[in-house]
């Protein structure tokens, strides 16, 4: 069940201005089932839908981390689990393991299930629905479907409640709930309004609207955006054939949602003869702070975005445990009053942490296109915008936004938003770059 990654390819030269990205060569992004090698050993990338993870599949990620890698889970930016320090030959037990628990569904599709949504729907009273109810329904529908396997592993489909905490997240496909019966579907620059019941399915349509786009171009488009001019694709369409009805939407407007969910919102009236009324919710907002997360919730952040096993672990008993995009994890279902006792696992649990908002790539020892150890080079600093340690230009797995640049560069110093910085000053350049702009 396992296939060795080739090497990584060289990446394809960046187009003139103007000119369609060609790709010539597959997808390599790594999976479960489709290991890369590094520095530190194999690495496996699990995908999980909302970042969802039930008391049982938390118990059997901690216990591969520790028996077949190096006792970690990173975070992705996604949502999504990084098992590293993989030994040669351990594919098969970790497909095994992840099957048993639920985590493998379909072989052939999972490097294609990127999905986010709103971490804390459902459980703080905010939002319009529980996108995590159509982020599974959407989950089988994806592994149901044989075409989507051609999805490329860096498509996603985000899905956010209303509240506007992952619609800047960069997605292909964006399902935003604007009413408790209605949603804004956004495939690149085109937007319409769907029922809530149809969200799922209009998602995938869309999808496949990309998927007929990008084999027409011809140019081995991974995302919506590197479709070429005139090959857009035809979510109309799509969703026709689906049979789903669909009216012309309209970008979101900024503002937060305030109001917790209700049984029924009246609708604005609206003429069909003009153009559509913006909807009322954020097009991008915060995301929730650690902390107390409704009544019976609570969330808490990675530090630089990596959970030990007895971490994760540490989050239970709780209904189930969600990986957030901001390296963090919501614990539903969990006693608020446990935080101090996180706290003193060494996770991050108020925003007033020195560490809220601090991310880093792998560096080195465990990369070998880093420059320099960038985990042990970063610094806490007062809160204020996100920052990223990253090792080499390619600054992966850096947030989205907004945010401060620590880039390493040849000779030992790093760049703090392109203004170089040693070591010893490094503290003070972040502290003042993550609060003045």
């Amino acid at each position: 069940m396992l296939a060795a990654m080739p090497p990584t390819p060289s990446p394809a030269p960046t187009p003139a201005p103007g000119a369609p990205r060609v790709r010539e060569r597959g997808d390599a992004c790594p999976g479960a089932l489709r290991l890369h090698s590094a520095d530190d050993g194999h690495l496996a990338r699990l995908r999980l839908p909302a970042g969802r993870l039930t008391a049982r599949q938390v118990e059997v990620l901690a216990h591969a981390a520790e028996a077949l890698g190096d006792g970690r889970i990173s975070v992705t930016s996604r949502g999504n689990a990084e098992l590293r320090g993989l030994a040669d030959g351990c594919g098969a037990e970790l497909a095994a393991l992840l099957a048993e628990a639920g985590l493998l569904p379909s072989p052939t599709h999972e490097r294609v299930r990127n999905i986010v949504a709103s971490p804390a729907a459902g459980l703080d009273g905010l939002g319009h629905a529980d996108v995590q109810l159509w982020a599974r329904e959407l989950d089988g529908l994806l592994c149901a479907a044989p075409w989507a396997a051609a999805l490329s592993g860096r498509f996603l489909f985000v899905l956010d409640d209303g509240r506007g905490d992952v619609t800047g997240l960069g997605g292909d496909v964006t399902l935003v709930a604007v009413a408790p019966d209605a949603a804004l579907l956004r495939l690149g620059d085109r937007a319409v309004r769907v029922a809530a019941a149809d969200a799922p399915r209009a998602a995938l349509a869309a999808a496949r609207a990309f998927l007929t786009a990008a084999r027409e171009a011809g140019t081995g488009a991974w995302r919506v955006r590197e479709l070429p001019e005139g090959h857009e694709a035809d979510v109309r369409g799509a969703l026709t054939a689906a049979g789903i009805a669909a009216e012309p939407g309209q970008e979101p407007v900024r503002g937060p949602v305030r109001e917790p969910v209700r049984e029924s919102v009246r609708e604005p009236v609206r003429d069909p003869a003009r153009e559509p009324a913006p909807e009322s919710v954020p097009s991008h907002a915060a995301p929730p702070a650690p902390g107390p997360l409704g009544p019976r919730s609570l969330h808490v952040l990675a530090p630089l975005g990596r959970l030990t096993a007895a971490q994760l672990r540490a989050l239970l008993p709780a209904d189930e445990v969600r990986l957030t995009p901001w390296r963090g994890a919501v614990a539903a279902g969990a006693d608020p009053g446990r935080l101090p006792a996180l706290e003193a696992y060494g996770l991050i649990t108020r925003p007033d942490s020195p560490w809220a908002g601090v991310s880093a790539c792998t560096g080195r020892p465990g990369c070998a296109k880093s420059l320099a150890d960038v985990r042990a080079d970063a610094v806490p600093g007062r809160p204020g915008l996100p920052v990223h340690y990253s090792g080499c230009e390619r600054r992966c797995g850096h947030p989205h936004g907004d945010w401060v640049d620590v880039l390493a560069v040849p000779g030992g110093g790093y760049l703090v938003d392109g203004v170089p910085s040693s070591r010893t000053t490094l503290t003070a350049a972040v502290a003042t770059a993550r609060t003045t702009r």
